[in-house]
Formats: structure tokens, sequence, C-alpha cells
């Protein structure tokens, strides 16, 4: 639903959006959460103001499945202060179809204590309680928080840039969410809570079905991957975003950026120690991740180690197995689709991997991505008895892309940015952004494309990954996190003035204005030196040893 200012009834400037929503609210509907006002995301409780045009956002979009999940959480928060008041809850990372939290308190949560936590969730849903904004002076905000002794999240509002801040109060509980929230607890009513080690995991609707709770789904090795970024922020003592700007105003960033690098290289070596002690079996290596988790700068480096130990890989490019253009798969639209592993010559591509691992020769193709044709190539390929195949794409966890290799022959290797850095215990920082601001950087940097073309290409390039990637994870032998717990400060300095060029007048204005009042969270890492040539980060801002 949509209104347009000059076309049909005249809404006063004082009406708030909660009333218009009321007004379109069908039952049986996907819950309407907040509206686009003039592209900008706004929460009910706010007034219509000067307006063009109004949209309504509800939970079978990207924004409005967010704002339900914060919700939950925030009802999560307030159901733990009520019956546990020493204990804190810590939003990590999301997994196994649902949202981890880590609830601190000794000696431990018990099963029993989480369905209390549960119970009282769902009395208060019952209850149908007002969730209030209250736009607050910055400075009253940060005292509130240090009179209940939320010390980061004081240190949090207080970097902000806006001279006022909303809080969010359901009776006497409070908090600070980084984005819109619902205006009643009676509409919570969707979601599940599982005890975890440590803590809880929350499962609220996906946007692709916002009526369901979708089932728990194991990820052991992802879950791993995860716990040990939240290791890595440890190690460093950079669990959340103030944390990380008190480094950088003290002048003590370099010290964060080579533990950093330090961290990725002993990964990177420990992966390729365990290859060369199984050289004899491991001929394939499989390395996949999805857009902008640094898989071609990690299967560099990789290579970097295995040398060391002595062994000469060789790599081979998928992208001159791809079909010729009449015989690509399209999409539903009628575009050729390239991510299908139908693009691919999967039988012309394990022909040749069957004979390299038999010591043959063969003679690669080329692909001409100008006429689209797959031509005759020159290079003559063999691999020695010791050397291992490095294989880099999407399809690389795929059994179906080297069908013909016995499993037991090859090792795959799983990237991806998982973000070991919070912006505050309430407020996570999903990966998905992180990894978007990766590729709007090297998308101007190094393709010419603007902020507004990469913001268009994002929704299919995720629902590549949700295909093609994603669904074979758990099948990894090694997982990999390519993130860097100081990046973030680093690519605001580029992703800020490529995100302010976006015009307010597309629908694409929603998600850039909130990575701005994300990236101005951070502060500036002014100093490039510190950056190693080789680090990953690099493959994004540029200057990187291996991108001539």
């Amino acid at each position: 639903m949509r209104w347009e200012k000059g076309k049909g009834r005249e809404i006063p400037a004082e009406t708030m959006l909660l009333e218009l929503v009321q007004e379109v609210q069908q039952e049986g509907d996907p819950l309407i959460v907040a509206a686009r006002v003039d592209n900008v995301l706004r929460d009910l409780q706010s007034p219509v103001g000067d307006f063009h045009v109004i949209e309504c956002v509800d939970t079978q979009s990207e924004f409005g499945q967010r704002i339900y999940q914060r919700s939950v959480v925030f009802l999560l928060i307030m159901a733990v202060r009520e019956l546990y008041p020493a204990a804190e809850v810590v939003v990590q990372f999301a997994a196994h179809k649902g949202l981890y939290c880590a609830i601190q308190l000794h000696p431990g949560m018990t099963e029993n204590m989480v369905r209390e936590i549960e119970q009282r969730m769902r009395e208060i849903v019952v209850k149908n309680l007002p969730i209030v904004k209250k736009r607050l002076q910055r400075d009253e905000v940060v005292q509130l928080f240090k009179k209940s002794e939320q010390i980061e999240k004081a240190n949090l509002v207080m970097s902000l840039e806006a001279e006022t801040a909303s809080i969010y109060y359901c009776g006497e509980f409070y908090d600070y969410l980084f984005g819109p929230m619902v205006s009643t607890t009676g509409v919570l009513n969707k979601f599940a809570l599982d005890a975890m080690p440590g803590g809880v995991l929350l499962r609220t609707p996906e946007a692709s079905d916002p009526e369901v709770v979708p089932a728990f789904r194991a990820q052991p090795k992802f879950g791993s991957i995860l716990m040990e970024a939240e290791r890595w922020a440890n190690i460093l003592r950079c669990d959340y975003v103030p944390d990380l700007n008190r480094y950088i105003r003290r002048g003590g960033i370099a010290d964060i950026i080579h533990v950093s690098e330090a961290l990725h290289e002993k990964k990177i070596a420990e992966i390729a120690d365990y290859i060369g002690s199984n050289i004899e079996k491991l001929r394939l290596i499989l390395i996949a991740g999805p857009s902008s988790s640094g898989k071609t700068s990690f299967a560099q480096r990789l290579r970097i180690q295995l040398r060391v130990n002595g062994i000469e890989p060789v790599s081979i490019s998928l992208d001159d197995y791809f079909r010729n253009w009449e015989d690509t798969p399209r999409t539903t639209e009628g575009a050729y689709d390239f991510e299908n592993i139908g693009a691919l010559d999967v039988e012309l591509f394990n022909d040749h991997l069957v004979r390299l691992l038999n010591g043959e020769e063969v003679i690669l193709p080329h692909y001409n991505f100008v006429t689209g044709k797959r031509e005759e190539g020159t290079e003559h390929l063999s691999v020695a008895p010791t050397a291992p195949l490095i294989v880099e794409g999407i399809h690389g966890l795929n059994e179906a892309l080297t069908a013909a290799v016995p499993r037991s022959k090859k090792y795959k290797i799983y990237i991806s940015a998982l973000t070991q850095l919070n912006i505050d215990a309430h407020n996570r920082i999903p990966t998905t952004d992180a990894r978007l601001l990766r590729r709007m950087v090297r998308d101007y940097q190094f393709r010419g494309a603007y902020a507004l073309k990469t913001l268009r290409q994002w929704p299919d390039v995720r629902a590549g990954e949700e295909k093609n990637i994603f669904p074979f994870q758990e099948d990894a032998d090694a997982m990999f996190n390519s993130a860097l717990i100081y990046e973030l400060a680093v690519l605001k300095r580029y992703a800020v003035p490529l995100l302010e060029m976006v015009p307010r007048d597309v629908p694409e204005y929603t998600k850039a204005n909130r990575l701005l009042d994300f990236c101005r969270c951070f502060s500036d890492i002014t100093e490039e030196y510190d950056i190693p040539n080789n680090s990953l980060l690099r493959e994004f801002i540029g200057k990187s040893i291996f991108f001539k």
C-alpha cells in the first residue's frame, strides 16, 4: 500500500504512520511493521510530516524481517532482565536458522531457565504492551545508560553524530536498538527459543515465509567458525564498535591491525599444513564462498603457504569452462543465469580433472567473454603427482561440480566474512552488510561501478548465494573467516562518499541511508601504511600484491 501526496485524500503532517497502517492492515496479510517515507525507513510511531510518497513495509521484505527480529530480541532481553536481573544478553551471530544470543550468568543457563524465559516472553506478548519510542537528547541518553551501568551502550550513543537518539520503552524497561521497532508486543508471537551452550537460539520467520518460524537446522561446522570469530575478538579485546573507536582515537589501531592479520596468516598456515601432511590423498582443493568473501586473496595466500611446505599447487579457472551463450540456462526473467551450475560444461571439466589427476596433459579451453563463445585454447597443463590442483568458484562445495573425482581426494574450503565485531551487546553487525560494503568499494575501485548499481544487483547476488553456496557449506572440510575486526573503519572512508551519491528518489536509497547511519558509528582509520599489501582487505581497497 502506498500514499502519494496530491492523490486521494489529504493527509495532515501530524498524522501518525500507525494510523494509516491500521486502516489498511488486513487479517491474514503479512504484518506491516514500518513505512518508507520518501524512501527513508520510519517506525510507525513517527508522523508522516512533509512527504511525497509513503509505502508500507511488511514482514515479507528484508527490512520488515529485520524489524520483526529486532523487536523479538527486545522482547527476549526484557524477559531475561525481569527473571534474571544479573544476566547479560549478548546478541552474537546468525546460524542454525536463527540468531544465537549468549546469556552471561553465573554459574550458567539451564534448559529449565530457557523455558522460563520463553514462557515470560509469551506472557508479555499476550499482554499486548505498548513499545513506546522516546526521542531524547544524546547526553540524556548517555546518562541513562551510565546510570544502569551499560557503559558500552553509553559510549556508542556518545559517538553518534545526531544530537538526539530514540529509546524504546516497554513499561519500565528501555533499550537502544539500531533501527525501527514494532509498536506493541502483541504482534511478536511468531518465534521459537532453543537452549544452546552458553545461551539461546532465537528463531523468527524469514522474509520468504513471514508466517512460519523456520525449523532448527544444525550447522556445527559453521557454528564453530562463528565461535572462533568470538575468540578472535576476545584475543584483540575488541568486542564492540566503541572499543574499536577507542583504539583508533588513542593511536593503538596499528596493534589491532597487526594481530588481526597474524590471526589470518596463522589460520591459513594451519590449513596448508593439514593439506601438506595429507598430500598423497588430497589432490583437489576446492575453494568457495559468497560474494566479496575474499576467495581470490585467500587462494593466493594458501598457495604461498603450500609452497613453504615444499608443495607446488596448480590452479585451474572455472571461467574457461562456461558454455556458449546459446547453451546457457536462463532466469525466469529471460536473462542468462551464469550462476547456475548448468552454465558450466561440467562434463568437460570433470574429464580434464580426472586426466590431470592421473598425470595426463590437457589443453585448457579459453572462454571469450566478448563473443560468449568457448574457444580452443593453447595452454598445455599437467600436474605432478605431489602437487594439488586448486579450483576456486561458487560451486566448489557442490559435489555435482566434481562428481568424477572421489570425495576422499578432495579438500573443500569455505570462505566467508563473519564479522567478529558488534555495535554493542544488543546490536549485531549482519555479515551481509559487511560484505555489501566490501563489494561496493571494490566495484567502484576496480570496475567503475557506483553504489547504486551494486545495490541494485545485490538482491540477485544474495538469491544466488542462498541457492548455490549456503546449502553446501556444511560439506566443507575447513572454514576460513576472512573478516578483519578493523576493516569497517577502513571501508567507511571509501563507502560513505559512494553512499551519499545514491539519489533519494530511488528505492535503493533506503538501504543506502541505513548503511550510512551504520558507517557513521565508526571512527576513521586514516593511515593505510599499516595495512599489509597481502591483506585480504586489499582485494577491495586496492594496492594488493595479488592484483596487478
